[in-house]
């Protein structure tokens, strides 16, 4: 519903809708983020830093370590006896990094490399981190796994829809986290700072990521001219395309049996599931002015978000046997109390329990929405000043207008259904 508003342009009313749901005066993770991307969708860097900030503050104080739970699968043990929803949300791995990236694009917008550097390199960082700890937690989920005879792949389960996380584009990706954008900005970033040997990794780990495109390529070859390069009066222009918004997640229920001592006991487990996200699709070129530059993906939140799912399955499979083996053994002795009692009291907590199992059995749909399904870019060299920006969508052009400055600027866009919302930059002192 917020996205719908803002996808108006009704920006405002997307920020009302947002503090009505949460009144609590203790906010959460997503609260943080979603305000964020709003303020930021508005043009109020400053207003999306500071609730990106507060974003980060939570991350870090659920961590302990900047990571949450990516050690010790058997801490909060009321996710595994219950529900995983009773657990504060701790943002997924690829939302850590995005808020990160989103915040250094809210920093050269404001003009301030600098910052961005910071921001840039401390996802990086981040990334490190998750690589190191991600590999520990799935050794300890399989194993544990392993010990209680639970089921570890999804594919297992009747009637998932398999086809929404196991795809060959979201195969493809070398894990959930990492993406051709973040480190093609920090390329771009360092290159303004006039820092090639920082800018060159940057770019090549871009093409890694994203392998087959000229336009990623292109950055690597003349590095140092440009650098080095006097000012001729022109800007280089990062075009930063962002469409849609990403994937929402389902809860589907699977009643699945379990004999206990010879009793058929059925009970209720919720699995999370990637619904379609709200698409649109890719311009295949951007106008400024008189220049036609063509575009080329580099990222996709939407397979971002299908590949977190599809590795944390296992570990989202291993809550499940545990809730289900305790559900039925409590269901098993209450219904024995009752047989043995033959009271109607006893029958009915048999009842009761199985119904809290169902009400109770519900996966955690939580997450950062106002993250933008797909992210292209464009890059040319153009004479400073104002400047219309065009882009051709299903429903006709979309345009906003800007003016460059400097030697380098990074213009981000993001296409929101009808709306055509546009990051302008401001100039880089001294560059």
């Amino acid at each position: 519903m917020k996205l719908e508003r803002a996808s108006s342009g009704a920006v405002e009313d997307a920020i009302k809708l947002l503090e009505s749901n949460n009144r609590l005066p203790d906010k959460d993770l997503l609260y943080y983020l979603e305000l964020g991307m709003l303020h930021r969708l508005a043009g109020r860097y400053e207003e999306s830093q500071k609730a990106w900030m507060a974003a980060a503050a939570r991350i870090q104080a659920a961590s302990a370590g900047g990571v949450a739970e990516l050690t010790g699968v058997m801490r909060g043990l009321s996710s595994y006896a219950i529900n995983d929803k009773l657990r504060a949300y701790p943002g997924y791995d690829y939302e850590k990094v995005m808020l990160l990236t989103y915040m250094a694009l809210n920093h050269l917008a404001m003009g301030d490399y600098d910052s961005a550097r910071v921001a840039i390199k401390q996802a990086h960082e981040l990334e490190a981190q998750i690589a190191e700890l991600r590999a520990k937690q799935y050794a300890e989920v399989e194993e544990s796994a392993r010990k209680r005879g639970a089921r570890s792949s999804f594919k297992e389960l009747n009637g998932y829809p398999i086809e929404t996380i196991d795809t060959p584009e979201v195969n493809a990706l070398r894990n959930g986290y990492q993406s051709a954008l973040s480190h093609y900005l920090a390329g771009f970033i360092y290159e303004a700072l006039g820092e090639p040997s920082l800018a060159a990794p940057g770019y090549r780990l871009a093409n890694e990521l994203q392998p087959g495109q000229p336009l990623l390529e292109e950055a690597l070859r003349g590095l140092d001219e440009r650098v080095f390069a006097p000012d001729d009066g022109m800007t280089d222009v990062l075009v930063i395309i962002a469409t849609g918004s990403a994937p929402a997640i389902q809860s589907r229920q699977f009643m699945l049996p379990m004999m206990i001592e010879g009793r058929m006991i059925l009970l209720a487990n919720a699995f999370p599931v990637m619904t379609a996200t709200s698409w649109a699709p890719l311009p295949a070129q951007v106008r400024l002015e008189g220049e036609v530059l063509p575009v080329a993906r580099i990222a996709s939140v939407d397979l971002m978000a299908r590949r977190r799912l599809m590795d944390d399955m296992p570990s989202i499979m291993l809550r499940a046997t545990i809730r289900s083996t305790v559900t039925a053994t409590l269901q098993y002795q209450a219904q024995r109390a009752g047989e043995r009692e033959q009271t109607l009291a006893m029958a009915l907590a048999a009842g009761v329990i199985t119904a809290g199992s169902i009400l109770l059995a519900s996966a955690d749909d939580r997450t950062w929405r106002a993250l933008p399904a797909d992210v292209s870019i464009a890059r040319a060299r153009l004479p400073r000043g104002k400047r219309t920006i065009t882009l051709e969508t299903a429903e006709g052009p979309r345009s906003a207008a800007v003016e460059l400055s400097g030697r380098y600027a990074v213009v981000d866009l993001r296409l929101l259904r009808h709306h055509l919302f546009a990051n302008a930059p401001r100039a880089r002192a001294g560059r």
